[in-house]
């Protein structure tokens, strides 16, 4: 569940502190990674941080653009910082920089950490390595690993671009020695804000008082137009009872749906207006009324939305084992082949969707290539690996550039293979697993390719490598999912987990719930989606599986409305788009080619107000996460 900063702080404005507890909670990790970047001192850094809370609440009053809140925290968060090292360096007893010998604050203390394993030890060493590096490249390896934020959320915090992130990444990487990264991913791990913190924030701001506001900026659209329809349905129909009058309670006349949801360390209390409402039975014979009318209108109740499908402009040309990327607000269709009269037709287009013109154009010819695998990544399209007509698995590389329609060969990848999950994460791009050829086993490859210096690197091997390949990869919060594949005995249902960082993978508990191979799959707001596929090896499914990696659990969604296998899908702007496929396989031929392109917008719900029984303001919710 999300809810919106500036919902939030008009509530803390008019009496309700505790929605503060949700901002803490939101912005907590990030606080602190950024103060321990200027302070290097993971106790000081979680004083500073808790400070900073109770300071933004204070002068919650004094912000103008609530919209702006994170990056105004941001500031008082500088500010906080320097001033605790302005009063630091006038005590007495100054630490680190006064008491080392020069020679040992010029490099990490690799020998240190390789002697002494005590915490007290790796904290000294971690602060000799980072403060040996600029401020700038300290600030993303802090925020980086220790708050764990994504490369675009490090650049909205320090106002800089993401290819910016990622290059200083890369050269803070370079600048430490790998034993030294080791270390302060360990060191970072053990040092993360405790639980609880939430609440002590809470408890030290429940006796501040802050001026109501009287900024109608900030109050939800949906209160005047709920207020509006009372007074026209009070004023005006005789047929609106007082509830009062007819023994019904306003809490009846909310009763619903009630559950408790997490966000952070906060239980949230979530009522859902039943579709029958007590309001019927206050109306009379309920002419001129509709309940669920007036409850969608009146009260605001946060009603589903969203998990429908809608049909888009077909491509030109029917084509599977094709790939589909999502660049700078439009979708790029490319490769694969389609069957004319049973034969194969290989093609080369790279076709754009614009889905405000609801409309594809043709670009540029690429190599005859299918079953390869792919991925965007700093507004480029990576094709890698795949097949040829010759029938071999192949290790290229291209890279292609919507913004000048050019396509570019770079680094060959090590292991040939076609059939490979192939996802980006952290600034980087995983090819993974796959097949290499004709009676030979799968491939278990991981390599990883860096696009700033066009290098590949190897990783650790994927587990339980799949007999046919057919590898699918997402990334979800900084971490790759793997799913599909064939094993000797048909599609088999694991969910493999890959931590980059960490060069580890894990067995995950849950299995996909829809048995299938040829599927598809794409990432939208931390939520995996398995698409399509085929459950009997012969004929395509409709079948929509969400995957959350966080809980390891999965729901299933709307089904589409056209039966599809190897069809590309990707996200954009919050919808996801099947692309082509096919929708069975006759005489061991494909069969059935699909042209068509279909929509999804996932379900739910809209930042909508609720009316207490109190007669408070409302209380406005962003997305409800269900369970």
């Amino acid at each position: 569940m999300r809810t919106e900063d500036r919902d939030l702080i008009f509530r803390c404005l008019n009496g309700e502190p505790e929605a503060f507890g949700f901002l803490a909670d939101k912005y907590k990790e990030s606080v602190y990674g950024l103060a321990y970047a200027m302070l290097l001192n993971f106790d000081d850094a979680e004083d500073v941080t808790q400070e900073v809370f109770i300071t933004a609440f204070k002068k919650l009053r004094s912000l103008k653009k609530w919209d702006s809140f994170r990056l105004w925290l941001y500031s008082i968060t500088r500010n906080a910082c320097k001033m605790f090292l302005r009063s630091k360096s006038k005590r007495p007893d100054r630490e680190y920089l006064e008491d080392k010998d020069t020679e040992i604050l010029e490099k990490p203390s690799i020998d240190a950490y390789r002697e002494d394993s005590d915490w007290q030890s790796l904290n000294d060493s971690l602060y000799e390595s980072l403060n040996s590096l600029p401020e700038m490249y300290r600030q993303v390896l802090s925020l980086y690993y220790l708050s764990e934020m994504t490369s675009k959320e490090i650049s909205e915090s320090l106002v800089i671009s993401p290819m910016t992130v990622l290059q200083r990444l890369n050269r803070a990487r370079a600048m430490l020695k790998k034993e030294m990264l080791e270390m302060m991913t360990d060191t970072f791990e053990n040092h993360k804000l405790a639980g609880g913190f939430t609440f002590r924030i809470l408890e030290s701001i429940k006796r501040i008082k802050i001026q109501p506001t009287t900024n109608t900026n900030g109050v939800p659209w949906g209160l005047s137009l709920a207020t509006g329809i009372m007074f026209a349905i009070l004023g005006l129909n005789p047929n609106f009872n007082n509830p009062a009058q007819n023994n019904v309670s306003i809490e009846n006349l909310l009763s619903g749906e009630s559950k408790v949801l997490e966000f952070g360390e906060i239980p949230v209390n979530i009522t859902r207006i039943a579709d029958k409402s007590v309001m019927s039975k206050a109306t009379g014979n309920g002419d001129g009324i509709n309940p669920t009318k007036i409850q969608n209108a009146m009260f605001m109740a946060p009603q589903g939305e969203g998990g429908t499908w809608a049909k888009k402009a077909d491509m030109d040309t029917p084509r599977l084992a094709h790939g589909v990327c999502a660049v700078n607000g439009k979708l790029y269709a490319f490769g694969g082949y389609n069957m004319v009269n049973g034969a194969t037709k290989w093609l080369t287009t790279i076709d754009e969707y614009d889905p405000k013109l609801n409309k594809w154009i043709k670009k540029l010819d690429m190599p005859d290539l299918v079953w390869f695998g792919y991925n965007a990544l700093n507004g480029k399209i990576y094709i890698i690996g795949g097949q040829n007509l010759n029938n071999g698995a192949l290790n290229t590389n291209y890279e292609y550039d919507p913004s000048s329609n050019t396509l570019a060969k770079k680094a060959d990848m090590p292991t040939g293979r076609a059939l490979l999950g192939v996802t980006t994460a952290n600034g980087k791009i995983y090819a993974i697993g796959g097949w290499v050829g004709w009676n030979m086993p799968p491939s278990t490859a991981v390599e990883e390719y860096d696009p700033l210096i066009d290098k590949w690197t190897k990783k650790t091997d994927k587990p339980n490598p799949k007999e046919a390949g057919m590898d699918c990869a997402v990334s979800a919060n900084n971490k790759i999912y793997v799913f599909d594949g064939c094993d000797k005995n048909g599609p088999t249902q694991d969910v493999y987990e890959y931590d980059p960082i960490a060069d580890v993978w894990k067995l995950k508990a849950s299995k996909i719930p829809t048995f299938g191979a040829s599927k598809s799959a794409c990432e939208l707001n931390g939520k995996i989606y398995v698409i399509g596929g085929c459950n009997d090896n012969v004929n395509s499914i409709t079948t929509v599986d969400e995957y959350d990696p966080i809980l390891d659990s999965w729901e299933k969604k709307e089904d589409m409305p056209t039966k599809r296998m190897l069809c590309a899908a990707t996200s954009l702007d919050g919808k996801i788009y099947a692309v082509g496929g096919c929708q069975k396989i006759d005489n061991n031929v494909w069969a059935s080619l699909v042209s068509s392109v279909e929509e999804y917008t996932p379900e739910g719900w809209k930042a909508q107000s609720v009316v207490s029984p109190k007669g408070k303001l409302p209380t406005t919710w962003g997305a409800e996460k269900k369970k």
